[in-house]
């Protein structure tokens, strides 16, 4: 049986703002599966569906799993608040299926159910607007670099749209609303009405009106939206409004207008309409610079899109804009799983691959971790490759992390990590798995701290599972075999990594999985945790 996949925006949180459809959506799912702060809002709505819910960031795992349910017959519902359309789960989904190779008349079903989103509940808050044109830009440069997102401010302020920001600070991100700020007074008065609205519809609702050489006076964080007005804007009696531009057809304050409805459509009371331009001629039968005949606005329509489809033969194909579609694309790169040394052509090859708008970060992983702007992340790779990279994916995957062999004196070990790299460096698993390695008893790199450890002594590899490598209770892995001999410790650590890939939850770190299944390819958990009595750190936590 075919299962669903259920895409369900519900709107700002409160009960009354969401739409019939999306509750019958989420009554009829067999599994919810969203953020965990997204998941409280519902709970009222729910009854016995199975919950999966992750933390902020974590969208492509629950995407992933969405997907993996539905394709096993369930009903699966992935929820957003706002509009699941508008920064929210509906596109990363269908990249995940498409990734699959998913069809639309032979793949799962998906139902993309509309909801509210925050430019428009806020609006509804502040009065009217985003009556005239409008765009939403979001702040977070999480996914889109800051060059990007300031190009895209500059170009909207500079045009005068009505603008909803959306993401527009954090604990971390602070400085990007205060850019935004002098890019838009750079086009707009300081007295431009900005409304700030927080939770917009949900308990702790806040709504602030201000302006825009005064808006970081006010608490901003990731719960608010900030729509700045445009030029024509203005506040009236605590309300934010913007005409809509009536009083080019229409006179506001007389009953009777002095255009006749049929009279507003003619030509004489558009005098900016196309129709009206003289200097607008046809395409076809042309080169680019010459002139013939005027056409209407639906023959040049047509015959544009003739140009695209091919049906125009005879005219210039030079006239077609063909536009490439740049991401930031992340990959770690190191010399080698053993080979800790860069050569002056590999860094040299770096600094241009990344370039002045890339992001080069050492890890503690021996990696660097690279971000760079591109349209074609194959390039990339082959000049990597071809300066004798190792060149890794980024994310939750597996991480094959090694010491230096002493320089590569003690050897005897690095045949098998360097296996063990080619059959599980990058696979791609619920969370971030780290495979440390060893390659003497002294264990000086710190194989036995990660998720999986691997020491070779005397002539065979004593195995770690379950370190957990952060927090105050932070401890290293259980030793749970001594000697494993060679031949067999690749096939003992896949094994470990595909029942920990097929049966993990998302986002489930390896240590909370081996406590939760007890045992693990016949190895059994023990509790190692220190039992001591922790008091509460100075911060809080």
């Amino acid at each position: 049986m075919k299962g669903k996949l259920l895409i369900i925006g519900f709107g700002p949180g409160s009960f009354q703002h969401i739409t019939e459809r999306a509750r019958e959506a989420i009554q009829e799912s067999d599994i919810i599966i969203g953020y965990k702060t997204y998941v409280e809002l519902i709970e009222g709505l729910l009854t016995t569906q199975e919950i999966i819910s992750t933390g902020m960031t974590e969208e492509v795992s629950r995407a992933q799993e969405a997907v993996r349910q539905a394709e096993q017959g369930k009903k699966v519902a992935v929820i957003s608040s706002g509009d699941a359309g508008v920064y929210g789960m509906a596109g990363l989904v269908y990249e995940v299926l498409i990734e699959k190779g998913w069809k639309k008349d032979t793949g799962v079903e998906v139902e993309v159910i509309p909801g509210i989103s925050a430019i428009n509940s806020c609006a509804s808050l502040l009065g009217a607007p985003i009556m005239h044109d409008a765009c939403t830009i979001s702040l977070s440069d999480h996914l889109t670099p800051w060059s990007l997102i300031e190009k895209r401010i500059t170009a909207a302020a500079e045009a005068d749209f009505v603008i909803a920001l959306y993401n527009p600070k954090s604990g971390r991100r602070t400085r990007q609303i205060e850019e935004a700020q002098t890019i838009l007074l750079k086009y707009r008065s300081p007295e431009t009405p900005v409304g700030l609205v927080k939770s917009a519809y949900r308990d702790r609702q806040t709504v602030v009106m201000t302006n825009l050489i005064d808006m970081l006076d006010h608490e901003i964080g990731m719960l608010t939206t900030v729509i700045i007005g445009n030029s024509s804007t203005f506040l009236y009696d605590g309300l934010m409004i913007t005409p809509r531009g009536y009083q080019r057809k229409y006179t506001l304050n007389q009953t009777v207008q002095p255009l006749r409805p049929h009279q507003r459509l003619q030509k004489e009371a558009e005098p900016w309409a196309l129709e009206q331009r003289d200097d607008v001629k046809p395409l076809k039968n042309r080169t680019v610079t010459a002139i013939s005949v005027k056409e209407s606005p639906r023959e040049l329509a047509e015959e544009a899109l003739q140009m695209i489809v091919g049906e125009n033969q005879g005219v210039s194909q030079d006239l077609m804009v063909k536009q490439d579609i740049q991401s930031i694309f992340e990959l770690a790169v190191s010399p080698g799983v053993a080979n800790k040394k860069f050569t002056a052509k590999q860094m040299m090859t770096l600094s241009e691959i990344v370039g002045e708008e890339g992001v080069m970060e050492y890890t503690q992983d021996h990696y660097i971790k690279l971000q760079i702007l591109t349209s074609n992340p194959n390039e990339i790779v082959e000049k990597l490759a071809a300066a004798s990279f190792l060149v890794a994916p980024v994310g939750d995957v597996l991480t094959v992390k090694a010491c230096d062999f002493c320089d590569g004196e003690k050897k005897d070990s690095i045949p098998y990590v360097e296996e063990l790299q080619e059959r599980l460096g990058g696979m791609e698993l619920p969370k971030e798995l780290k495979l440390g390695v060893n390659g003497c008893g002294m264990a000086c790199y710190g194989a036995v701290k990660e998720d999986i450890g691997i020491v070779y002594r005397k002539g065979g590899f004593d195995l770690f599972l379950g370190a957990k490598t952060a927090g105050r209770s932070a401890h290293p892995g259980q030793i749970v075999a001594e000697g494993i001999t060679p031949d067999q410790i690749v096939g003992v650590v896949e094994r470990i990594v595909q029942e920990y890939k097929q049966k993990a939850y998302p986002n489930e770190r390896f240590y909370k999985f081996f406590k939760r299944v007890k045992q693990v390819q016949g190895f059994v958990h023990q509790d190692i945790t220190p039992k001591i009595k922790i008091e509460a750190a100075a911060c809080g936590e």
